[in-house]
């Protein structure tokens, strides 16, 4: 199979609507070819291509913020001497003087299939920045490595933000590309908006569901090491709202959860005391960890590693929102007075716990926080939001 961005550079047909035309480029590390060579340095080798910017979203374009909130400056890429535009700096939503030096923004980010994996949010921002400034808008489409399933909640009016960039549910089951034309469609954007799709690619194929057996994986974001956290973090990422630890701090980040003061046999018991249906396609195994930076840093934490991969994974049952809902229900359960959530500012949301922003409203807080909430309780409020969107993505669908 080939990715969008190998269809671009083996095709000079392809590419020919960019011939006399300034082009930029927004990537990250995993911005790669089969080869391995960067997205930038292979469509710069090219004679009919004319690179006059690049873009990096949050964690830069070089990847080196490891922690959330880190911002990456502008600067002069050393090797093929073009300006590089931080979308995770002074801005979020590129201006003037970045979108002056291009007519075609290419956007080659490998996703994750998550709601609040910010990437997406960057990809709405350069559509409606490229709508305004009469610039056109192609993304090299890539594999969504969590594949086609919907779980979640949809994002509540009222609590868009930079990891809510729409009404879409948590793990949203669509590509880059495929999501760019719902953003059109749905926030009506009169925007030059074009997908190079992939070739060969099935969304459904074992074992990758969604991620390509022969292809290599390589961090989109220093924390995001291999495809177990790629099917985790729909559900993981609530993590970043609690004072559980995440495993930042580790060689498994948003694959576990643990802290110093819980039990996580006693956990893992009463997650299947409660709703053993939600835990099918996965299996947790109880370990201990000591993150080296992060929550409980230096500190010995009991902790749960969810492991949606080798022969009991299944790929259809696995329900990650679900499985770490189900984990801070049991927590609450086993602790009631335990300080779960945390409060700060997240990703620059003043007033509003983290949790909630991360869920695009307090719905899940809420249901974890109620001792007499059951699991049938969550399903009902998330089922019809599921049932939903899988409806309503269907005419996005490219593969």
């Amino acid at each position: 199979m080939k990715f969008g961005i190998e269809r671009l550079l083996a095709d000079p047909q392809l590419r020919a609507p960019l011939a006399g035309k300034r082009v930029a480029l927004l990537a990250h590390p995993a911005s790669v070819t089969r080869d391995l060579t960067h997205s930038l340095d292979a469509l710069a080798a090219l004679d009919d291509i004319r690179l006059s910017a690049a873009f990096g979203p949050q964690h830069g374009l070089r990847g080196d913020k490891q922690d959330n909130m880190v911002e990456s400056p502008d600067f002069i890429d050393p090797v093929h001497e073009i300006p590089v535009f931080s979308l995770y700096g002074e801005v979020r939503r590129p201006k003037g003087q970045s979108m002056s030096t291009f007519d075609t923004v290419l956007i080659d980010l490998q996703d994750v299939g998550c709601r609040i994996y910010t990437f997406i949010t960057t990809l709405l921002y350069m559509i409606e920045a490229a709508a305004e400034h009469g610039k056109s808008v192609w993304v090299l489409d890539r594999p969504n490595p969590a594949g086609r399933p919907v779980e979640g909640l949809t994002l509540r009016p009222g609590w868009e933000s930079f990891v809510g960039a729409g009404p879409i549910p948590m793990r949203h089951g669509l590509t880059l590309g495929e999501l760019g034309h719902w953003f059109v469609d749905h926030f009506k954007i009169d925007v030059d908006y074009r997908v190079i799709e992939m070739e060969g690619y099935d969304p459904h194929a074992a074992p990758g569901f969604g991620w390509p057996a022969d292809r290599l994986w390589i961090n989109p974001s220093p924390n995001a090491p291999n495809l177990n956290m790629a099917r985790c973090y729909a559900g993981t990422v609530m993590l970043e709202g609690a004072t559980l630890s995440e495993g930042r701090g580790t060689t498994r980040p948003l694959e576990l959860f643990g802290a110093p003061d819980i039990e996580a046999r006693a956990v893992i018991k009463v997650m299947r005391d409660i709703a053993p249906q939600w835990l099918e396609g996965c299996t947790l195994r109880d370990i201990s960890f000591e993150p080296t930076f992060h929550k409980h840093i230096g500190q010995l934490c009991s902790g749960v590693h969810i492991h949606a991969e080798g022969e009991a994974y299944d790929h259809a049952a696995f329900k990650p929102w679900r499985v770490q809902a189900l984990a801070f229900k049991a927590i609450r359960a086993l602790f009631p007075d335990y300080d779960l959530w945390r409060d700060f500012p997240y990703e620059y949301a003043f007033g509003k716990l983290p949790i909630d922003v991360i869920n695009g409203g307090p719905a899940l807080r809420e249901w974890v926080d109620d001792s007499a909430a059951e699991p049938g309780d969550l399903d009902r409020l998330t089922n019809p939001d599921e049932r939903s969107w899988d409806v309503e993505r269907q005419a996005y669908l490219l593969y």
